[in-house]
Protein backbone atom coordinates (compact mmCIF):
# COMPACT_ATOMS: atom_id res chain seq x y z
CA UNK A 1 0.00 0.00 0.00
CA UNK A 2 2.77 2.12 1.01
CA UNK A 3 4.33 1.70 -2.33
CA UNK A 4 1.15 2.53 -4.49
CA UNK A 5 0.70 5.77 -2.02
CA UNK A 6 3.80 7.13 -3.26
CA UNK A 7 3.13 6.26 -7.13
CA UNK A 8 -0.35 8.30 -6.77
CA UNK A 9 1.40 11.23 -5.23
CA UNK A 10 4.95 10.92 -7.30
CA UNK A 11 2.79 10.58 -10.41
CA UNK A 12 1.59 13.88 -11.35
CA UNK A 13 5.11 15.83 -10.07
CA UNK A 14 6.73 13.66 -12.60
CA UNK A 15 3.74 14.67 -15.53
CA UNK A 16 4.53 17.98 -14.77
CA UNK A 17 7.99 17.96 -15.22
CA UNK A 18 7.24 16.15 -18.43
CA UNK A 19 4.83 19.22 -19.56
CA UNK A 20 8.19 21.55 -18.62
CA UNK A 21 10.66 19.47 -20.01
CA UNK A 22 8.46 19.42 -23.46
CA UNK A 23 7.23 23.56 -23.19
CA UNK A 24 11.52 23.38 -24.07
CA UNK A 25 11.44 21.32 -27.34
CA UNK A 26 15.00 19.67 -26.30
CA UNK A 27 14.79 17.04 -29.05
CA UNK A 28 14.34 20.08 -31.38
CA UNK A 29 17.07 22.02 -29.90
CA UNK A 30 19.77 19.19 -30.01
CA UNK A 31 19.92 20.46 -33.93
CA UNK A 32 20.23 23.92 -32.66
CA UNK A 33 23.09 23.02 -30.21
CA UNK A 34 24.61 20.83 -33.51
CA UNK A 35 24.80 24.19 -35.20
CA UNK A 36 26.50 26.03 -32.35
CA UNK A 37 29.15 23.26 -31.61
CA UNK A 38 29.63 23.33 -35.96
CA UNK A 39 30.13 27.09 -35.35
CA UNK A 40 32.79 26.30 -32.23
CA UNK A 41 34.94 24.04 -34.11
CA UNK A 42 34.91 25.82 -37.63
CA UNK A 43 36.08 28.95 -35.92
CA UNK A 44 39.52 26.29 -33.73
CA UNK A 45 37.47 26.20 -30.46
CA UNK A 46 39.15 23.13 -28.67
CA UNK A 47 37.76 20.64 -26.68
CA UNK A 48 40.74 21.30 -23.79
CA UNK A 49 38.70 25.10 -23.28
CA UNK A 50 36.11 22.87 -21.40
CA UNK A 51 34.48 25.45 -19.11
CA UNK A 52 33.86 27.37 -22.25
CA UNK A 53 32.66 24.67 -24.32
CA UNK A 54 29.99 23.73 -21.92
CA UNK A 55 29.31 26.89 -21.54
CA UNK A 56 28.45 27.31 -25.09
CA UNK A 57 26.80 24.24 -25.20
CA UNK A 58 24.35 24.17 -22.68
CA UNK A 59 24.00 28.31 -22.34
CA UNK A 60 22.31 27.61 -25.86
CA UNK A 61 20.47 24.53 -25.45
CA UNK A 62 18.88 27.09 -22.39
CA UNK A 63 18.60 30.06 -24.52
CA UNK A 64 16.73 28.05 -27.18
CA UNK A 65 14.39 26.32 -24.90
CA UNK A 66 13.71 29.48 -23.54
CA UNK A 67 12.40 30.70 -26.97
CA UNK A 68 10.68 27.58 -27.36
CA UNK A 69 8.47 28.21 -24.62
CA UNK A 70 7.82 31.85 -24.82
CA UNK A 71 6.76 30.63 -28.34
CA UNK A 72 4.26 28.39 -27.27
CA UNK A 73 2.72 31.05 -24.69
CA UNK A 74 2.36 33.65 -27.59
CA UNK A 75 0.92 30.79 -29.56
CA UNK A 76 -1.27 29.17 -27.40
CA UNK A 77 -4.29 29.73 -29.50
CA UNK A 78 -3.38 28.80 -32.48
CA UNK A 79 -1.09 25.93 -31.07
CA UNK A 80 -4.90 24.77 -29.90
CA UNK A 81 -6.35 25.01 -33.27
CA UNK A 82 -4.15 23.27 -34.91
CA UNK A 83 -3.87 19.15 -34.64
CA UNK A 84 -0.48 18.90 -34.32
CA UNK A 85 0.15 21.00 -31.40
CA UNK A 86 -3.35 21.06 -29.40
CA UNK A 87 -1.56 18.60 -26.71
CA UNK A 88 0.87 20.76 -26.04
CA UNK A 89 1.42 21.58 -22.37
CA UNK A 90 -0.08 25.10 -22.27
CA UNK A 91 -3.07 24.97 -24.79
CA UNK A 92 -4.19 21.68 -23.38
CA UNK A 93 -4.49 23.59 -19.89
CA UNK A 94 -1.32 21.13 -18.31
CA UNK A 95 0.61 24.04 -17.38
CA UNK A 96 -0.78 27.28 -16.50
CA UNK A 97 0.70 30.63 -18.82
CA UNK A 98 1.97 32.62 -16.05
CA UNK A 99 4.24 29.44 -15.18
CA UNK A 100 5.28 29.00 -18.58
CA UNK A 101 6.21 32.78 -18.85
CA UNK A 102 8.37 31.92 -15.59
CA UNK A 103 10.07 28.65 -16.48
CA UNK A 104 10.34 30.00 -19.83
CA UNK A 105 12.37 33.37 -18.93
CA UNK A 106 14.47 31.40 -16.18
CA UNK A 107 15.33 29.32 -19.34
CA UNK A 108 16.19 32.22 -21.00
CA UNK A 109 17.99 34.09 -18.56
CA UNK A 110 19.95 31.21 -17.22
CA UNK A 111 21.10 30.86 -20.82
CA UNK A 112 22.55 34.20 -21.01
CA UNK A 113 24.31 34.54 -17.95
CA UNK A 114 26.47 31.61 -19.01
CA UNK A 115 27.21 32.30 -22.10
CA UNK A 116 28.20 35.59 -20.99
CA UNK A 117 30.26 34.31 -18.34
CA UNK A 118 31.48 30.59 -19.17
CA UNK A 119 31.80 31.97 -23.08
CA UNK A 120 32.11 35.74 -23.56
CA UNK A 121 29.94 38.66 -23.67
CA UNK A 122 29.72 39.36 -27.15
CA UNK A 123 28.13 35.56 -27.46
CA UNK A 124 25.78 36.33 -25.28
CA UNK A 125 24.54 39.37 -27.14
CA UNK A 126 24.40 36.76 -30.34
CA UNK A 127 22.26 35.08 -28.11
CA UNK A 128 20.03 37.74 -26.84
CA UNK A 129 19.16 38.83 -30.58
CA UNK A 130 18.58 35.51 -31.84
CA UNK A 131 16.37 35.38 -28.42
CA UNK A 132 14.31 38.52 -29.32
CA UNK A 133 14.06 37.97 -32.98
CA UNK A 134 12.72 35.00 -33.14
CA UNK A 135 10.47 35.83 -30.43
CA UNK A 136 9.68 39.78 -30.94
CA UNK A 137 9.53 39.85 -34.78
CA UNK A 138 9.07 36.24 -36.09
CA UNK A 139 6.30 35.16 -34.20
CA UNK A 140 3.57 38.14 -34.67
CA UNK A 141 4.44 38.25 -38.10
CA UNK A 142 3.30 34.83 -39.05
CA UNK A 143 -0.29 35.86 -38.80
CA UNK A 144 0.79 39.11 -40.95
CA UNK A 145 2.58 37.96 -43.73
CA UNK A 146 4.13 34.98 -45.70
CA UNK A 147 7.95 36.49 -45.50
CA UNK A 148 7.67 35.66 -41.78
CA UNK A 149 9.80 32.54 -42.67
CA UNK A 150 12.31 34.51 -44.00
CA UNK A 151 12.71 36.43 -41.22
CA UNK A 152 12.65 33.54 -38.97
CA UNK A 153 15.09 31.92 -40.65
CA UNK A 154 16.88 34.78 -39.52
CA UNK A 155 17.56 33.99 -35.87
CA UNK A 156 17.54 30.09 -37.07
CA UNK A 157 20.79 30.81 -38.84
CA UNK A 158 22.75 32.21 -35.75
CA UNK A 159 23.45 29.16 -33.53
CA UNK A 160 26.78 28.63 -35.64
CA UNK A 161 27.13 32.54 -35.28
CA UNK A 162 27.34 32.06 -31.37
CA UNK A 163 29.71 28.81 -31.47
CA UNK A 164 32.04 30.99 -33.40
CA UNK A 165 31.34 33.93 -31.64
CA UNK A 166 32.69 31.88 -28.58
CA UNK A 167 35.80 30.48 -29.65
CA UNK A 168 37.07 33.50 -30.95
CA UNK A 169 35.60 36.62 -28.67
CA UNK A 170 34.21 38.35 -31.91
CA UNK A 171 32.62 37.47 -35.46
CA UNK A 172 34.56 37.68 -38.67
CA UNK A 173 33.13 37.01 -42.35
CA UNK A 174 33.21 33.43 -42.50
CA UNK A 175 30.94 33.24 -39.48
CA UNK A 176 28.30 34.66 -41.33
CA UNK A 177 29.22 32.23 -44.42
CA UNK A 178 27.92 29.51 -41.96
CA UNK A 179 25.10 31.75 -40.94
CA UNK A 180 23.76 32.30 -44.84
CA UNK A 181 24.67 28.29 -45.51
CA UNK A 182 21.80 27.58 -42.47
CA UNK A 183 19.40 30.67 -43.66
CA UNK A 184 19.20 29.13 -47.34
CA UNK A 185 18.96 25.41 -45.83
CA UNK A 186 15.80 26.72 -43.52
CA UNK A 187 13.72 27.75 -46.40
CA UNK A 188 13.42 24.56 -48.35
CA UNK A 189 12.92 23.03 -44.73
CA UNK A 190 10.53 25.70 -43.32
CA UNK A 191 8.42 25.47 -46.71
CA UNK A 192 8.46 21.32 -46.47
CA UNK A 193 7.00 21.78 -43.20
CA UNK A 194 4.39 24.53 -44.18
CA UNK A 195 3.22 22.13 -47.27
CA UNK A 196 2.69 18.92 -44.98
CA UNK A 197 0.48 20.80 -42.79
CA UNK A 198 -1.24 23.44 -44.42
CA UNK A 199 -4.58 22.95 -42.90
CA UNK A 200 -3.53 23.19 -39.66
CA UNK A 201 -1.76 26.67 -40.40
CA UNK A 202 -4.56 27.70 -42.08
CA UNK A 203 -6.91 26.39 -39.07
CA UNK A 204 -4.85 28.73 -36.92
CA UNK A 205 -4.40 31.83 -39.20
CA UNK A 206 -1.24 31.65 -40.21
CA UNK A 207 -0.19 33.64 -43.81
CA UNK A 208 1.79 30.92 -45.01
CA UNK A 209 2.78 31.09 -48.62
CA UNK A 210 1.67 27.58 -48.30
CA UNK A 211 -1.75 28.47 -47.15
CA UNK A 212 -2.09 31.66 -49.34
CA UNK A 213 -1.61 29.62 -52.69
CA UNK A 214 -2.87 26.23 -51.70
CA UNK A 215 -1.97 25.18 -55.47
CA UNK A 216 1.96 24.64 -54.04
CA UNK A 217 3.40 26.14 -57.22
CA UNK A 218 5.27 29.17 -55.42
CA UNK A 219 6.38 27.07 -52.33
CA UNK A 220 7.91 24.50 -54.58
CA UNK A 221 9.01 27.29 -56.70
CA UNK A 222 11.17 28.86 -53.67
CA UNK A 223 12.06 25.61 -52.28
CA UNK A 224 13.87 24.60 -54.97
CA UNK A 225 15.58 28.27 -55.92
CA UNK A 226 16.62 28.29 -52.14
CA UNK A 227 18.28 24.75 -52.39
CA UNK A 228 20.25 25.79 -55.96
CA UNK A 229 21.26 29.16 -53.82
CA UNK A 230 22.37 26.76 -50.97
CA UNK A 231 24.87 24.74 -53.69
CA UNK A 232 27.11 27.52 -54.54
CA UNK A 233 27.50 28.74 -51.43
CA UNK A 234 28.10 25.29 -49.64
CA UNK A 235 31.16 24.96 -51.59
CA UNK A 236 32.43 28.58 -50.33
CA UNK A 237 34.03 27.23 -47.16
CA UNK A 238 36.63 25.51 -49.37
CA UNK A 239 37.24 29.14 -51.47
CA UNK A 240 37.91 30.89 -47.97
CA UNK A 241 40.04 28.43 -46.73
CA UNK A 242 38.05 26.78 -43.92
CA UNK A 243 37.85 23.36 -45.56
CA UNK A 244 39.76 21.23 -47.79
CA UNK A 245 39.19 19.63 -51.18
CA UNK A 246 37.14 16.82 -49.37
CA UNK A 247 34.32 18.80 -47.92
CA UNK A 248 34.52 20.26 -51.34
CA UNK A 249 33.88 16.60 -53.14
CA UNK A 250 31.31 15.86 -50.23
CA UNK A 251 29.29 18.70 -49.73
CA UNK A 252 29.08 19.07 -54.06
CA UNK A 253 27.22 15.06 -53.53
CA UNK A 254 25.01 16.29 -50.21
CA UNK A 255 23.45 19.89 -51.54
CA UNK A 256 23.13 18.25 -55.36
CA UNK A 257 21.21 15.52 -53.57
CA UNK A 258 19.25 17.70 -51.41
CA UNK A 259 18.56 20.29 -54.31
CA UNK A 260 17.22 16.90 -56.14
CA UNK A 261 14.91 16.22 -53.14
CA UNK A 262 13.24 20.15 -53.67
CA UNK A 263 13.11 19.49 -57.38
CA UNK A 264 11.24 16.30 -56.86
CA UNK A 265 9.06 17.86 -54.30
CA UNK A 266 8.66 20.91 -56.82
CA UNK A 267 7.52 18.82 -59.50
CA UNK A 268 5.04 16.74 -57.79
CA UNK A 269 3.81 18.94 -54.90
CA UNK A 270 2.84 15.54 -52.79
CA UNK A 271 3.38 15.37 -49.10
CA UNK A 272 5.14 12.32 -49.61
CA UNK A 273 8.09 14.26 -51.44
CA UNK A 274 7.58 17.12 -49.01
CA UNK A 275 8.36 15.08 -46.38
CA UNK A 276 10.91 13.25 -48.07
CA UNK A 277 12.59 16.50 -48.06
CA UNK A 278 11.93 17.79 -44.51
CA UNK A 279 13.93 14.56 -42.85
CA UNK A 280 16.15 14.87 -45.72
CA UNK A 281 17.09 18.38 -45.15
CA UNK A 282 17.98 17.19 -41.50
CA UNK A 283 20.13 14.40 -42.74
CA UNK A 284 21.72 16.82 -44.72
CA UNK A 285 22.48 19.68 -42.50
CA UNK A 286 24.00 16.87 -39.47
CA UNK A 287 25.93 15.57 -42.63
CA UNK A 288 27.36 18.59 -43.60
CA UNK A 289 28.13 19.82 -40.11
CA UNK A 290 29.94 16.45 -39.71
CA UNK A 291 32.20 16.56 -43.07
CA UNK A 292 33.00 20.38 -42.25
CA UNK A 293 34.36 19.49 -38.87
CA UNK A 294 36.13 16.42 -40.15
CA UNK A 295 37.78 18.08 -43.11
CA UNK A 296 39.19 21.07 -41.17
CA UNK A 297 40.39 18.42 -38.22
Amino acid sequence: MKSDANAVVLSPARGRAVDFVALSKPRLNLLVVASALAGYAMAGGTGTQIVRLLSTVVGTFFVAGGASGFNQVLERVEDGLMRRTRMRPVPDGRLQVPEAILFSSALAITGLLILAAGANPPTAIVALATLTIYIVIYTPLKKVTSFATVVGAIPGALPPVIGWTAARDGLQPEAWLLFGIVFLWQMPHFLAIAWIFREDYARAGYQMLAVLEPDGRSTARQAVIYSAALLPLSLAPTLFGMTGPYYFVGSLALTSTFLALAIRFGLTRTIRDARRLFFGSIIYLALLWVLMIVDRV
